[in-house]
């Protein structure tokens, strides 16, 4: 499978349902929000994200090239189950088109490697 890592560093919020969703937090080149009726989880860039709020920071994207026909399965199985056996912990993001897996900086070599081993082309920004 072809991915592309992304070149943002990401960073997650978490906040009240009922807020609206920040200006600041679509600023940037990506950014995914969704809410539920217990929270609202941001994340986008990093460096948009107000002082003082409290952020989960450090996240790389890894996405899935190409669009994605709804009639495949396992795509995110192909990527977590090599990363887990690893240890890597991964957020993963859906979109219509396409799969995201969001890995910690700190852990992007790591992931990378085993991803590659598993098979996957990356192209990096």
């Amino acid at each position: 499978m072809q991915l592309n890592l992304l070149p943002s560093i990401l960073a997650v919020v978490r906040m009240d349902p009922s807020e609206p969703i920040p200006e600041w937090s679509k600023g940037g080149s990506f950014f995914s929000v969704t809410i539920t009726e217990t929270e609202m989880s941001i994340f986008c860039e990093s460096q948009l994200i107000p002082e003082g709020m409290k952020k989960v920071d450090g996240w790389r994207v890894i996405q899935v090239a190409g669009q994605l026909d709804f009639e495949l399965s396992g795509i995110i199985a192909q990527l977590a189950v090599p990363l887990s056996g690893k240890q890597i912990p991964i957020f993963s993001i859906s979109t219509h088109d396409t799969d995201y897996i969001l890995v910690g900086n700190e852990q992007l070599e790591d992931a990378l490697d085993v991803l590659r081993r598993a098979g996957h082309k990356i192209r990096l920004p």
